[in-house]
């Protein structure tokens, strides 16, 4: 197939070329637009479907270019993250999400497949457990001017195997936060001159994990949950002349923050956030302060703690940590927050991108397609900022559903536009021009567009 992107599209993905040879970036340009404009399950044959490629006699090249061919998925991740740092530019911090989702997957011959607890059916008294694979996910935090609010943008995406399939192949099994770790310092080797936020749950609110990111060099900043009964003190007070023995580690004993949050003399300060998960603004009642969180045989962190209570009484009282302490605690909330939107990617990933309804079982294949699913957000996300400046935006609506403003279906459906009209509409002969009403035509280009 001799694909011709228009430039609006090319200039995107160009970037990419160099990571493959030239028969296989030519190969992998169709796999990304059939992706795009495919419907249903995300596999090579529907790709190749949607493509017009279903008599294609070396087929097999498609699959090879996900089992078998030879280009990085690390180097890809860096390619995308510079890239959206640099279209959207955030201002100073960058902040990042991290977080794991299970994708459902069975059979035999997927070897790192674990059972886990499944997040979306499980509850505080029951849980249910699910057979499939864990990819921990970051994402980049950053408003989008024409949604008006903060999306969640997947650029760099890995396999956490369970401890089963390490131990049954004789590997050395790394944590969640030894991935998260090794992670987050990949990424600061990408920016090095930015400062780094990372927002997590508390998952991932261990000492070691935040010493380590956190007293680098190069520091990353960490956001999390912090426990209620967690042990904080005051910072050791500096050595004495001639004092004998090691320097102390820490100072006085601080009340708990379940003592805190009881004790009437408590100073609580009202404050207004202008985004709060499903809700527009939200006001909430906060307290804070520093100290050192400290447990026996492990590291020391300075923190800055943050108390969060509910004037409604709608959600528990809950604490949130920062290892920099010159954050205000407004931002500390507001970035946590924003957190949230990383469940919507992974939830607007298999509304509409068919995560999960992949078919591959090869290990490569496997470790390469979740991650292009999901970077496949970001590269619509980057598309449609693109193509919004030329192109009206039609943001679908119903008589119940009313919205003003675009969603990721309406951004993906503006990019499946362009490539229609742009790309596939050409007809070599007159002969092949069918007249369709307007009115049929445009329920059925509708009908396309949005199909998930």
């Amino acid at each position: 197939m001799n694909l011709k992107l228009p430039v609006e599209i090319a200039s995107i993905i160009l970037p990419f070329a160099e990571l493959f040879s030239k028969s296989v970036w030519h190969q992998a340009q169709v796999m990304i637009i059939g992706a795009i404009l495919a419907t249903g399950k995300r596999t090579v044959t529907s790709i190749l479907g949607v493509m017009g490629l279903t008599q294609e006699k070396h087929f097999q090249n498609y699959h090879r270019v996900l089992n078998r061919a030879k280009w990085s998925s690390l180097a890809a991740s860096s390619t995308l993250v510079k890239m959206l740092v640099t279209i959207f530019e955030p201002e100073q911090p960058i902040v990042i999400g991290i977080d794991d989702t299970i994708e459902r997957r069975k059979g035999e011959k997927i070897k790192a497949k674990g059972i886990y607890r499944d997040p979306v059916r499980s509850s505080h008294s029951n849980c249910v457990k699910v057979s499939g694979l864990r990819w921990l996910s970051m994402m980049l935090l950053v408003e989008i001017p024409w949604a008006s609010r903060v999306w969640a943008l997947p650029f760099f995406t890995v396999l956490a195997p369970s401890e089963r399939y390490n131990q049954q192949y004789k590997c050395r099994h790394k944590t969640l936060t030894d991935w998260a770790r090794q992670m987050m310092v990949q990424v600061k080797r990408w920016l090095p001159k930015r400062e780094l936020v990372v927002v997590t749950d508390s998952s991932f609110a261990a000492l070691e994990l935040l010493a380590a990111v956190s007293q680098r060099r190069l520091p990353i900043h960490m956001i999390t949950r912090l426990r209620l009964d967690a042990a904080l003190y005051e910072p050791a007070p500096p050595s004495q002349p001639r004092q004998m023995g090691r320097p102390r580690l820490k100072g006085a004993r601080l009340p708990n923050l379940e003592q805190v949050l009881v004790n009437p003399e408590t100073h609580w300060q009202l404050l207004t956030l202008k985004r709060w998960y499903s809700e527009n603004q939200r006001s909430v009642e906060i307290c804070t302060g520093t100290a050192v969180w400290y447990h026996t045989g492990l590291p020391i962190v300075p923190i800055r703690w943050v108390l969060v209570r509910d004037p409604l009484e709608k959600f528990k009282s809950q604490a949130l940590l920062s290892t920099n302490q010159v954050y205000s605690p407004t931002q500390i909330l507001q970035w946590f927050v924003d957190r949230w939107q990383m469940e919507v990617t992974f939830e607007e990933a298999r509304a509409h991108l068919g995560m999960e309804t992949q078919r591959q079982w090869a290990d490569l294949a496997i470790a390469r397609t979740t991650p292009t699913v999901l970077a496949l957000f970001s590269l619509v996300t980057i598309l449609a900022e693109h193509l919004q400046a030329d192109f009206s935006w039609n943001v679908r609506q119903t008589i119940w559903y009313s919205k003003s403003l675009p969603t990721f279906s309406d951004a993906l459906a503006l990019v499946r536009r362009f490539l229609w009209a742009s790309t596939f509409s050409i007809s070599p002969e007159a002969t092949e021009i069918v007249k369709v009403p307007r009115a049929l035509f445009e329920r059925l280009r509708d009908i396309a567009v949005y199909a998930a």
